[in-house]
């Protein structure tokens, strides 16, 4: 069985260009990506709107009272 509280995947936003877009066969754009490098979603128009989804795909933990 999973555990019920989920750890952080510390996602961080990260730029494709070009060149390494065609290297890896993907389009070019912001990702937000694991640290191990495995791309999580994208690609998105800006930095910005990769950090709105990293916070919904990994919200940041609740405070205690």
């Amino acid at each position: 069985a999973q555990p019920k509280a989920r750890s952080m995947q510390n996602l961080s936003p990260r730029h494709v260009k070009t060149e390494e877009s065609l290297r890896l066969g993907v389009v070019s754009g912001w990702y937000s990506t694991k640290v191990s490098g495995t791309f999580v979603s994208g690609p998105h128009e800006s930095e910005a709107a990769c950090l709105r989804k990293i916070a919904e795909i990994d919200p940041p933990p609740a405070k205690r009272k």
